[in-house]
């Protein structure tokens, strides 16, 4: 979703991507036709690894998420926006945790069709590395209106009909940003089902402002977005797992090791 959002609006052109390329010089006239090359190779990446992941492609998936993140403070824009996009960079990454770094140089390149079994050990593991992505995003995220005061929010907001409470929408503004930097720390010191199940919520309900607002290519924006309201599902979906190994009979203090293969609900063996 993330790459497949993200190339559709590189092919369409966006005039808000120029200073990204300005920052290495390349001029407007070369930078409309090199956003179309760009979307078309994050939509190739995007597909491959839907049908057919390997371990090169999300390590590339990783590395050009950061490298894009990084451009908007390299561009002026402010470190919020690097943090905000920890699920840019981090869920690509993740995922090639959980697949392994493989033992030889060729297991890079050769198509991963199953999923391995999930350890006790790994899912515990993989779980802090989606809370940390989650936090950073509500963190990031929450800056841009707590401190950036961006101005596109207002008009998210007004558009949500939040103008009905008769508080000025920048007091709105500055109190959700304060607001989803508290849910991006509470991720960090506590964890639980319901909070999760929360955030999943808001991010999907908040981005879906594209789409309410009008804004140009609002579905692609949304779908782009897709990384920052599945990281706590898929946060959920470990809890899930780590949980049904603390509630099975065998005790994990007594050494035992354990694997939960396929679902969640699998059988924790």
């Amino acid at each position: 979703m993330e790459f497949l959002g993200h190339g559709a609006c590189g092919v369409n052109t966006k005039a808000s991507w120029l200073p990204y390329f300005h920052v290495f010089g390349i001029s407007d006239a070369w930078a409309w036709p090199l956003m179309r090359v760009v979307g078309t190779m994050d939509i190739a990446l995007g597909v491959a690894v839907l049908l057919a992941p390997r371990r090169a492609l999300l390590l590339y998936m990783a590395i050009w998420g950061c490298f894009t993140a990084l451009l908007r403070p390299l561009a002026g824009e402010g470190g919020w926006e690097f943090i905000e996009r920890a699920y840019n960079y981090g869920v690509p990454f993740t995922l090639l945790l959980l697949y392994g770094f493989g033992p030889r140089l060729g297991g890079w390149f050769v198509p991963l069709k199953v999923v391995p079994s999930l350890s006790e050990e790994r899912a515990r593991t993989l779980l802090w590395g989606m809370r940390l992505i989650v936090a950073l995003m509500l963190i990031g995220h929450g800056g841009f209106g707590a401190v950036m005061a961006k101005r596109n929010l207002l008009g998210f907001y007004g558009a949500a009909g939040l103008g009905v409470f008769n508080i000025p929408l920048e007091t709105i503004r500055s109190g959700i940003g304060f607001f989803e930097i508290g849910l991006g720390v509470a991720v960090l010191v506590t964890i639980g089902r319901s909070l999760l199940a929360f955030i999943f919520a808001w991010k999907l309900a908040t981005e879906c402002l594209y789409l309410v607002a009008g804004a140009q290519l609002a579905c692609w924006e949304v779908i782009e977005r897709g990384g920052s309201y599945a990281a706590p599902l898929a946060a959920l979906c470990l809890l899930q797992a780590v949980r049904a190994w603390g509630n099975s009979p065998v005790s994990s203090t007594r050494g035992a090791s354990r694997h939960c293969a396929g679902s969640v609900g699998a059988e924790c063996r």
